[in-house]
């Protein structure tokens, strides 16, 4: 009894631990105007976390994510506009940084470029399925006379 009770007031101060340490993650690094601070948050949930790489900044706990939030924050404290952000970000890092990355030829591949892979195999299997069998030629006179050998 003594133990469950040990555990489970380790368990709960873990869980506090987290929880302030969360809380407590950046809010000396919050902007004092709430607009711009709001404006920075959206942005946060369009860049992807080079380490996480499923999730964006906003959600991220990993060092790099923080130091992205600052940089971020950072110029919209400078007032450079939203899509002059993602200009910077995608210099730096590539498309890759966006969650949500721009049309361009290079995804289009990227997208359609599997599904023309299968469909040219496809096509290549039915045309072969296709393919007419060739003509039996007749026998000749010797094979004939050997057909007969070896039927009787």
């Amino acid at each position: 009894m003594t133990r469950m009770r040990t555990l489970r007031r380790l368990g709960l101060a873990t869980a506090l631990v987290v929880l302030l340490g969360a809380a407590a993650a950046d809010p000396a690094d919050r902007l004092s105007d709430p607009a711009k601070e709001a404006r920075a948050r959206a942005l946060f949930r369009d860049v992807r976390c080079l380490v996480c790489q499923s999730q964006s900044i906003d959600e991220s706990d990993a060092p790099l994510a923080r130091d992205l939030r600052q940089v971020v924050r950072q110029q919209v404290a400078d007032g450079r506009s939203d899509s002059d952000i993602e200009r910077f970000l995608v210099s730096r890092y590539g498309q890759f940084v966006l969650l949500t990355p721009k049309a361009s030829l290079g995804n289009a591949i990227l997208w359609i470029g599997p599904l023309l892979v299968v469909a040219v195999g496809a096509a290549a299997l039915i045309g072969r399925g296709r393919k007419k069998a060739p003509e039996p030629t007749s026998l000749t006179i010797q094979e004939e006379a050997e057909l007969d050998k070896l039927t009787r």
